[in-house]
């Protein structure tokens, strides 16, 4: 279940890195027209410091924020001394790189008019220092290091702007016999720059996964878990393509897809996109130019390079899960319960096809791809490490430079105690968090369904996922809820499906090893 945190959003900072502002004028509307009353805002005592809303880069901390008169003024400290980004926003504050704050927060009461919101109650969850401020009055005013005043904005009244800039165009049009340059439609202009602002506006505010938030989809989440206890749809509606299964939400779409990563390692490093269409056309080049050198006055050559397209099929993948009826009825996180069930079960499946798929029910392996070059292996029971080596270099610097190694773990742990001619180890753990066990430099994924080691088998593959493997989400999740057929034994039956395609798109990319026989 997920609310909505709209960003919304004056500034000065010193060399220590102390920042002052107003995060918020009271007194006027942003560019989407929202209005923030005095006293709307619950604000904890300090609040994690930003840059432009993004999670990662938390460069600070606010440790004093008030409401006036005027707005919502904070006072905090850039982290310049630990944090290299704190440094590097100081320095872009400073050159007027960036010249406004903006504001988090999950909107809990709030009443509509014609131009937008009028929001009574929200609550703060982070302030962030952005280039551009979703409130045009929210700009940086003067900078305490150096004194140098800065540009200032001021907040336009939406309903006048048009006037005067109008008046401004006919104050400045020549006179009749002037020779005249062809004027911009300045009102037209406004227009659509105001509606571009109000877009990107609402396109920038990010999402904090919570609960409550009716504007955003909560009464959705509510109806769905609703279906799943009891099979009654109520206000929901069903999709037209999904054969009376219901579509979860977007955001119980988007968990279950974080969750099915767990499962299927691949989605983290192929090409992941979405599709509405049962079939995605890939146009691909089969052929080159054939340039020439030549001399100043000689004949050039044409050059007739062939195309070719390529078609990757979306597939389905049905399943379904039994719960107890009380278990349905009682339980407050019926949704996770099913989620997860079936982010597991999907995800294994998934994984096995996207490594070794060959049938036509299923999204086509890579390793099923007769078209990726092998480099062959002296052995059938061993890994020779010059062989690694020549995997490896045998592909273009383009891919090689971003290539993962795939293979299982029993795979893995052969290569562990493996040395290359100066007794350097291949394999290298990872001491870093978040950073992946190395293999001659380049990150390894362990695939439980790749082969093992033995006589003929391929057991490893090397490559750039990114370029040259596909994946195409269709169909996210679809559940049908089925409290009749299981329940003389006392369950609840969760239909579930989803659609999704893959393939191999540049079989370059990629490198297999392949065994010699017995």
């Amino acid at each position: 279940m997920t609310e909505r945190l709209e960003v919304k959003a004056n500034l000065e900072v010193t060399d220590e890195g102390t920042i002052t502002g107003i995060a918020w004028p009271f007194a006027s509307p942003d560019r989407v027209g929202d209005t923030i009353t005095k006293g709307a805002l619950t604000t904890p005592d300090t609040l994690p410091m930003l840059f432009a809303h993004d999670q990662g880069q938390v460069v600070g901390v606010w440790d004093a924020i008030a409401e006036t008169d005027e707005g919502l003024t904070v006072k905090g400290r850039l982290l310049v001394e630990d944090v290299e980004r704190a440094r590097e926003v100081r320095a872009m504050i400073r050159n007027k790189a960036v010249s406004g704050l903006s504001i988090g927060f999950v909107t809990k009461q709030a009443k509509r008019h014609a131009k937008g919101r009028n929001i009574t109650a929200a609550d703060l969850h982070e302030i962030s220092v952005v280039a551009v401020p979703c409130h045009p009055g929210a700009q940086i005013t003067s900078i305490k290091s150096d004194g140098t005043p800065l540009p200032h904005m001021e907040t336009p009244n939406m309903e006048n702007e048009e006037s005067e800039i109008e008046q401004k165009h006919e104050a400045q049009t020549p006179a009749n016999d002037t020779p005249q340059v062809p004027q911009v439609d300045t009102k037209a202009f406004n227009e659509i720059k105001a509606r571009l602002d109000k877009l990107e506006a609402k396109g920038n505010r990010p999402l904090i996964t919570g609960s409550g938030n009716p504007a955003m989809g909560a009464e959705e989440v509510k109806d769905f878990t609703h279906y799943l206890s009891t099979g009654e749809k109520k206000s929901l509606t069903t999709a037209s393509d999904t054969a009376n299964h219901i579509l979860a939400p977007e955001d119980v779409s988007s968990e279950f897809i974080r969750n099915l990563v767990e499962f299927s390692p691949v989605r983290a490093i192929a090409d992941v996109r979405s599709t509405t269409a049962a079939t995605v056309i890939l146009p691909k080049r089969t052929g080159v130019t054939n340039a020439a050198w030549v001399g100043e006055t000689d004949a050039r050559t044409g050059s007739e390079p062939a195309f070719d397209q390529a078609e990757l099929n979306i597939k389905e993948i049905a399943t379904y899960v039994d719960m107890s009826l009380q278990l349905a009825e009682d339980s407050a996180n019926v949704l996770s319960e099913v989620n997860l069930a079936l982010a597991e079960d999907f995800g294994q499946k998934e994984s096995l096809s996207f490594v070794s798929g060959s049938t036509t029910l299923e999204p086509a392996g890579f390793m099923a791809n007769a078209n990726i070059a092998a480099t062959n292996a002296t052995g059938a029971a061993a890994i020779d490490p010059d062989e690694l080596i020549a995997m490896m270099y045998a592909l273009p610097g383009t891919y090689r430079n971003a290539g993962t190694w795939v293979m299982n773990g029993a795979t893995l742990a052969a290569i562990r105690s493996l040395k290359d001619g100066n007794g350097n180890y291949l394999w290298q753990p990872s001491y870093q968090a978040g950073q992946p066990e190395t293999i001659l430099g380049r990150p390894v994924i362990e695939a439980v369904d790749m082969a093992n080691i033995e006589a003929e088998a391929e057991p490893i593959i090397f490559g750039d996922f990114k370029r040259g493997y596909r994946i195409y989400d269709r169909l996210s999740l679809a559940v049908l809820a089925d409290p009749y057929t299981q329940r003389a034994n006392g369950l609840m039956r969760y239909h579930a499906r989803r659609r999704v395609g893959a393939g191999v798109v540049r079989p370059d990319a990629f490198r297999k090893l392949k065994l010699a026989a017995a």
